[in-house]
């Protein structure tokens, strides 16, 4: 076991060219490295895993506990976690994890890589107008050109993604009269070119609206094309008639056996009716709880805490989740209200590079440390529980009460590598990712991006 104060020791020491044994570890040299293995069997040794909390006078997390580990991964599967050193595996491939710290792999729950000018010039034009039709206009105009490379572009922000710890990401494809099904087509190549790298949903978004841009046929063709979600966009202020574009969203939806994520930009006076229609539709469906999720949902920032917390009451209900950039500024999110009420929190970058925004760094740790920032989660526990709004089923390395919940055998092994002495120095400190695994498949390592 060893504490915060004897890692950095660790780490220090090795960084002056000093060798210093890892608590437990094996004398026998490994000459594997993480671009020697190939995911079937292989013993990730003298890796740092949180093992538990430890409390002040006053009852209060004032440090993380940890203990260097092997794991052995059989066929993308945890298999066996044992103290470094105890366990002998004889003729089992090693790779050295070099006391960097094993966190859950981290998800990107909403993004546009159907539409990036990733991996070409920078882009910080001039945008044509505030509103979202005045964005619509530009791409009406724009999207023939960006189809051209949409595969290649796609598949290079999904090497971004695995170079920050994303194993998984819900990606939005537009469905709209100018790309027809076409941005669909080339992001299912793209994925499928990805699929060893890069686990998947795809949200069918019609993002020049439904009735807007007559888009209730092309949703249909692309509900039967392999998507996961049928989205929506704004139903009072780009579609003009709440009622009848949510109506249309999810009775497609309910045809086809899919979920539902819009995108709800709103504000109140429009946003929260539209929730609530949402929410009616959602209780009298239970095909479409636990699988219904609101994206951005700016509305729920702009009402008072007493009808904040109703509504949230309501969502935890029927299962409707929150999917949020983290926003800063006059659309701060009530995320801890959210987590208060149990509502399913998740996020994702949103544009990455377009001509929507020029940000997008696909960083998940960084939203993670945003909610800290913004919500002034500064302390080692509440640092620590910021990151469960990056991975999947909100998942932590340590519970509430300081007992490790993950990893444990039988887990599926998704997770990253950092240099941190734990996830809240991780979060706070947003250090760089020394090598990303999916399904025990090595998808990066830190100086191939």
């Amino acid at each position: 076991m060893i504490n915060r104060k004897q890692f950095l020791g660790l780490t220090a020491a090795a960084a002056g060219g000093l060798f210093i044994p890892s608590v437990g570890s094996s004398t026998k040299a490994s000459t594997n490295t993480f671009l020697d293995i190939d995911g079937t069997s292989f013993v990730l040794t003298n890796v740092l895993l949180e093992k538990g909390f430890e409390y002040n006078e006053q009852g209060q997390v004032w440090r993380t506990i940890t203990e260097l580990c092997d794991i052995h991964i059989v066929e993308g599967i945890i298999v066996a976690i044992n103290l470094a050193g105890t366990k002998v595996y004889d003729d089992i491939p090693k790779v050295e994890g070099s006391n960097f710290l094993m966190l859950p792999g981290l998800r990107d729950m909403h993004i546009h890589i159907d539409k990036t000018f990733y991996g070409e010039r920078w882009y910080g034009d001039p945008k044509p107008g505030r509103s979202v039709k005045d964005m619509i206009d530009l791409e009406r105009r724009i999207l023939p050109k960006l189809l051209e490379k949409s595969v290649e572009k796609a598949e290079l922000a999904i090497d971004l993604m695995n170079s920050q710890g994303t194993y998984f990401a819900r990606c939005q494809t537009n469905i709209d009269p100018i790309s027809g099904l076409k941005s669909l087509e080339n992001l299912k190549i793209a994925l499928e070119n990805k699929k060893d790298a890069m686990g998947s949903e795809i949200v069918a978004f019609p993002q020049h609206g439904i009735l807007y841009s007559g888009s209730e046929g092309l949703l249909r063709e692309a509900a039967q094309l392999g998507v996961d979600y049928i989205g929506g966009l704004d139903p009072t202020t780009v579609d003009g008639n709440m009622e009848k574009s949510l109506d249309t969203m999810i009775q497609i939806a309910l045809d086809y056996n899919k979920g539902i994520d819009i995108h709800l930009h709103e504000g109140a006076k429009t946003g929260i009716p539209a929730i609530k229609h949402i929410l009616k539709h959602v209780e009298a469906n239970k095909a479409l709880q636990g699988r219904t999720y609101i994206s951005h949902g700016f509305a729920l920032g702009q009402i008072d805490a007493k009808e904040l917390e109703s509504l949230s009451e309501q969502m935890r209900s029927t299962k409707i989740g929150i999917i949020s950039s983290v926003p800063i500024g006059r659309s701060m999110m009530p995320i801890p209200t959210f987590y208060n009420h149990k509502v399913s929190v998740m996020t994702g970058t949103d544009s990455i590079i377009d001509h929507w925004q020029p940000f997008g760094s696909c960083d998940m740790i960084e939203k993670a440390k945003y909610c800290a920032e913004l919500y002034g989660w500064t302390d080692e526990f509440r640092l620590s529980r910021a990151l469960q709004i990056a991975t999947k089923d909100q998942i932590l390395p340590l519970s509430d009460k300081g007992e490790r919940q993950w990893p444990k055998v039988g887990d599926s092994a998704n997770f990253v590598l950092v240099k941190a002495s734990c996830s809240a120095e991780a979060v706070a400190r947003t250090p760089d990712r020394e090598a990303t695994f999916y399904k025990g498949n090595k998808v990066y390592t830190r100086g191939t991006v």
